[in-house]
């Protein structure tokens, strides 16, 4: 499902989209020099594939460490996704633990 979908990311709104159907699932952030602070995450109720979350959020994270940035979850979900995926916990900026 994701594997087809484009990842945007929205600077206006400061937010990662996919479009999923006619469904917006999206990430919204905050940027502050190096770091990039994932501050929510929104995925519609219709999209019921248990994999779906996951999979976004490994496109979120593969485009952050394109950009070369820190991440600093501030969401409990998405803190919860770098919890249970150790290579993602290296983008955490240096003395942050999760």
């Amino acid at each position: 499902m994701t594997e087809a979908a484009e990842l945007i990311d929205n600077e206006f709104l400061r937010q990662f989209e996919l479009k999923v159907e006619d469904q917006l699932a999206k990430i919204e952030y905050s940027l502050q020099e190096r770091k990039i602070f994932l501050t929510k995450l929104v995925i519609p109720d219709s999209i019921t594939d248990e994999n779906f979350k996951t999979n976004f959020l490994k496109l979120v994270f593969e485009e952050i460490e394109s950009r070369n940035l820190s991440v600093m979850p501030t969401s409990p979900a998405i803190a919860k996704f770098v919890r249970s995926n150790r290579k993602y916990k290296r983008m955490l900026p240096v003395g942050v633990r999760i």
